[in-house]
């Protein structure tokens, strides 16, 4: 083969590598590729957070598993939540009147 087709061919994919590559970075670089970067990182953000409670549900539920096993009488779980008592101030009552934001220019 002629080396000067070889030296052709090669600068010519070297040039459409190139392209493609700048093309994807102005993209990532402009206003829709950067929203959808940052939807992206939500969503990658999002399936962490699922995957950690998961595992946290699972590790929970080997606990009490295991803690079972060991307890002769055991007592069923309730909810992880506490309720507040009856006679506790609403929190809309407790919270402070601050000036609205919107109102400021």
């Amino acid at each position: 083969m002629n080396p000067r087709l070889i030296w052709f061919v090669a600068g010519s994919a070297a040039g459409v590598y190139a392209s493609v590559k700048a093309r994807r970075a102005a993209y990532r670089m402009s206003m829709p590729g950067l929203i959808d970067q940052a939807a992206a990182l939500g969503t990658g953000v999002r399936a962490f957070a699922d995957e950690v409670r998961d595992g946290m549900t699972t590790a929970e539920h080997r606990f009490a598993r295991e803690l079972a096993a060991d307890d002769p009488h055991p007592e069923p779980l309730g909810p992880a939540t506490t309720l507040a008592p009856l006679d506790a101030a609403p929190l809309d009552d407790a919270a402070p009147d601050l000036p609205d934001e919107r109102d400021h220019p």
